[in-house]
């Protein structure tokens, strides 16, 4: 199980990638007045709405709110009364936009305080008024038809293969959940092992043909052809994932194995003994389900096996606002419910799901420690409010996947009639799936 050791390029010039830095709203209020006792009321009222959170207020002025219900274990710094404002009208979106704008600061570990705020407000939502609710749902997320989706995946994944290489691992560039067989396995281990597991689930043998949809910076794909010898056809739409994935594969002599497409995973054509997608399908929009299970359907041979695994919901629900606005435009994570319509649609038989929920928030908590530790160059690259966008980022997805907000499936099908099945799972854990020496 060879590792990648692709050099890491030079930090690109900051205004290669100033059309990337977010539009925040960084006007600020006053901050030299008392606060009115109608807003200490307000803050009284968002704590209680959101199932009384051990969290303080510390005012722009320096007057401090105590939690009603318990002690604080953390402190929320408004540094302006149109902070609150913002706050109280739409919490779903100011949150994020007041924190990477400065407007809000917090004292406490970050990933802790969204995982309690999120635990807080899940119970209590139950008991909101209708009107509140509607007040501060989030909002739909944009189109993915094919001109739309460029765009979305412009948004995120084309801010720089240097930025994403200061935090991903440096085995495969995976941005995606890793697979900890062992709580105490490097990034890299876990996210070699994710691949290996991808593979076994497939059953590839030397020979086979693969397509994947969403490839990124073509790890998965490099992968297969250098461990299982397989031939694989890689789609991609974003350009800076698909240079640096081209360069690795002919730089590991793996170009005569690995094809990358430029183009929509809509245009695949061909049959191919597995079909894989990992980390896409939260892109692809509800409304485009039927088409992609056709999809996979006529690219799937008679005995194929197809893999998805992508972040889900327990439940159908909307993405935060603040994370398809700034960060993931268009993103929607199905329910488990929504992803087995996809199987439902075209009869295919559904042969594995698992939850690797936990793990994600592993990942994620060994990314975060990696871009902390790298945030003055990210800073560097873009500005102080991109990075701290993608610290509350990193941050909330941490606690989501802790408090069970988000999930992580993946699933294994077939057509419905295929007979040419495993006999049992005994194959995916004969050995190891984590390398050695990583």
């Amino acid at each position: 199980m060879a590792q990648s050791t692709a050099h890491k390029p030079e930090l690109p010039d900051k205004e290669e990638h100033r059309a990337h830095v977010l539009s925040l709203p960084l006007e600020r209020g006053q901050s030299d007045r008392e606060p009115h006792s109608y807003e200490r009321w307000l803050i009284h009222k968002l704590m209680r709405m959101a199932g009384s959170p051990p969290i303080r207020f510390r005012l722009w002025n320096g007057d401090v709110i105590e939690p009603e219900v318990q002690d604080a274990r953390f402190t929320l710094h408004l540094t302006d009364h149109k902070a609150l404002y913002s706050l109280v009208a739409n919490p779903n979106l100011a949150f994020g936009d007041l924190y990477a704008a400065g407007r809000l600061e917090i004292d406490g570990d970050l990933p802790d305080l969204m995982e309690s705020l999120y635990r807080a407000v899940h119970a209590a939502r139950q008991k909101w008024p209708r009107w509140l609710d509607a007040l501060w749902r989030n909002h739909n997320p944009r189109a993915t038809g094919i001109s739309e989706a460029k765009e979305n995946i412009h948004h995120h994944y084309d801010l720089g293969n240097a930025f994403y290489q200061l935090w991903l691992d440096e085995a495969e560039m995976q941005y995606t959940c890793a697979y900890y067989e062992q709580a105490d396995n490097t990034l890299e281990q876990a996210q070699l092992a994710k691949l290996e597991h991808v593979c076994r689930k497939l059953r590839l043998k030397p020979g086979m043909t693969v397509v994947e949809a969403g490839c990124g910076w073509g790890g998965l794909a490099r992968y297969m052809a250098r461990n299982y010898r397989v031939k694989v056809h890689s789609y991609n739409i974003s350009r800076e994932q698909l240079a640096y994935a081209r360069a690795e594969a002919e730089r590991q002599g793996l170009d005569n194995l690995v094809t990358y497409v430029e183009d929509d995973y809509r245009n695949i054509e061909g049959q191919y003994d597995a079909f894989v997608s990992i980390g896409m399908l939260e892109h692809v929009g509800k409304d485009n389900y039927p088409a992609l299970s056709e999809l996979i359907k006529r690219s799937l041979k008679p005995n194929g096996i197809a893999l998805l695994h992508s972040i889900g919901r327990n439940r159908p629900m909307l993405m935060n606002a603040w994370i398809e606005k700034r960060i993931f435009p268009g993103a929607y994570p199905p329910s488990i419910g929504e992803f087995m319509e996809i199987c439902e649609h075209s009869d295919f038989s559904v042969l594995d799901v698992e939850n690797l929920r936990l793990h994600y928030a592993q990942t994620l908590t060994h990314w975060m420690d990696n871009f902390t530790a790298n945030q003055d160059q990210v800073t560097e690259m873009y500005d102080e409010h991109f990075t701290r966008a993608w610290r509350l980022y990193l941050a909330g997805s941490i606690a989501a996947f802790r408090a069970g907000s988000l999930q992580l499936f993946q699933v294994v099908f077939t057509h419905g009639d295929n007979n040419q099945l495993p006999q049992s799972r005994q194959e995916l854990y004969t050995f190891p799936a984590t390398p050695e020496g990583v």
